[in-house]
């Protein structure tokens, strides 16, 4: 331990004190305004700590729409389903790829890079999705997100860079492919695996458009984001002629800024719970297969 502070520590723990504050202040700005009275929010001046502490914007929230929570419901089974099958469709082909006695090896490779370039686009999409009867059902959560192809490529990174001798040393005791899969590779990819798992979830979490295009007529199947942006529209519009920064509570309507504000914490509280427990899985699974031996 050193007993004297240097200067480049002093420098170095002021710059880093800054690097937090930068960090914080957006989302400590959110949480304040979304806490604080619509009325006096929209005099401005609002930074890190509400003025008028109150609840009233999320009440709004959660009572101008009955079904919220089981909206949220939706919204979390999507995402343990979706990240769930995504990781074990992943994983799976990200080992077959990287076994070098695959045949089409390079052809699926090849077709799987390609999709990161050439999309078919939205209207085809949706006639693809339509013809599988994929419409109004949960399995339009599911399967169209179930392979991306980025995922994929950084697994298969990471697989690459184990060694071979793992692999044969379990064919010498007689394991076949699923065992090696199962007992050697998955363990030792738990770092890869957490980093795609947030990928994931992020993903499924923040998804609405899919609702909008492909679950609008199932009221069963609407997810929390998708309900959250249509109470936003909802805001915005009972407020469209008066400016956002002068807005007032109209007809028992908090002003659209602070409904924002307070969604915004709604949608974004679950995965910042999530996060602490994968972040130290993060960097590692990112930056491993890139480095070869």
């Amino acid at each position: 331990m050193k007993s004297k502070w240097t200067t480049f520590d002093i420098v170095l723990t002021l710059f880093m004190i800054f690097v937090v504050i930068i960090t914080l202040y957006p989302f400590l700005n959110i949480l304040a305004i979304s806490l604080n009275d619509a009325v006096d929010t929209a005099k401005g001046g609002i930074h890190i700590w509400p003025r008028e502490f109150t609840f009233a914007n999320y009440e709004q929230i959660f009572g101008s729409n009955d079904r919220l929570f089981q909206a949220f419901f939706m919204s979390i089974l999507r995402t343990v389903v979706g990240t769930v099958t995504g990781i074990i469709a992943s994983t799976m082909l990200a080992y077959t790829l990287s076994r070098k006695d695959f045949v089409l090896n390079g052809f699926v490779g090849f077709i799987l890079v390609l999709t990161m370039f050439i999309s078919g686009g939205l209207i085809p999409e949706y006639m693809l999705i339509r013809n599988l009867g994929l419409i109004n059902d949960f399995s339009v959560y599911i399967l169209p997100m179930l392979l991306s192809a980025f995922n994929v490529i950084i697994i298969r990174s990471f697989m690459d860079n184990l060694p071979k001798a793992l692999e044969e040393s379990a064919k010498i005791d007689g394991a076949n492919d699923f065992v090696i899969f199962s007992k050697i590779i998955i363990p030792l990819c738990l770092p890869v695996i957490a980093t795609i798992a947030l990928f994931l979830a992020v993903g499924q979490w923040n998804s609405w458009f899919d609702t909008y295009l492909y679950a609008r007529g199932n009221e069963a199947l609407t997810t929390l984001q998708f309900e959250l942006m249509k109470i936003i529209d909802n805001a915005n519009l009972s407020s469209s002629d008066i400016n956002s920064q002068n807005a007032e509570v109209i007809a028992g309507q908090t002003n659209p800024q602070s409904i924002k504000m307070a969604i915004t914490i709604i949608a974004t509280v679950p995965i910042l719970l999530v996060y602490p427990f994968l972040q130290k899985y993060f960097v590692t699974g990112l930056t491993i297969g890139a480095v070869k031996s």
